[in-house]
């Protein structure tokens, strides 16, 4: 666990917060998003981490930051420079974030396709989360996302853009069962 994630993980658990009863109990290695703080933090991340839409890679960073909040898997943001701008083009509609303010969302066009609202930015986030205005994020549900070379699952809801690798434990807001919480 990160030092950024354990003084969280500390905060969290000083103002009260424990992992529920039905909460995964991560082996070692592992990660529970139980574990994560809500209000959410940013945790830098060096793997490698690649998007693709089919054979076209979209984005390569290794200095991607993970957005980490209760109940949610880690969502990446990745830095501009490392995204392939011509293959972005403004979507309509927003959406608004208690924590981070108003999303604004992206197509994803290739040759082959237009993926609609396939990535999102918060281009001018609350003053807590600056340092990832402008980075990008994609929905692994739309797109083929990677961290270090293990493709992602997508968070269940369709509305969520939660990255899910071996390393991530729940139950995740979203599956079946979770709108009560």
């Amino acid at each position: 666990m990160s030092d950024d994630l354990e003084r969280a993980r500390s905060a969290w658990k000083n103002r009260g917060g424990e992992r529920p009863p039905f909460a995964q109990l991560p082996q070692r290695g592992e990660e529970s998003v139980w574990d994560y703080p809500r209000p959410p933090v940013l945790v830098e991340d060096r793997r490698e981490i690649v998007v693709r839409v089919g054979e076209r890679e979209i984005a390569r960073s290794a200095r991607a930051v993970r957005v980490l909040e209760t109940a949610s898997p880690p969502t990446f943001y990745i830095a501009p420079d490392d995204v392939d701008a011509d293959c972005l083009m403004p979507a309509p509609g927003h959406s608004f974030c208690e924590w981070k303010g108003s999303a604004s969302y992206f197509d994803v066009q290739t040759p082959e396709q237009t993926i609609p609202a396939a990535a999102w930015a918060y281009l001018e986030p609350f003053p807590e989360f600056a340092s990832i205005a402008g980075w990008l994020a994609f929905y692994p549900s739309k797109v083929s996302c990677f961290v270090a070379g293990e493709r992602v699952r997508a968070q269940a809801g369709g509305f969520y853009g939660g990255w899910i690798t071996r390393e991530i434990v729940g139950p995740f807001k979203g599956d079946e069962g979770s709108s009560g919480w």
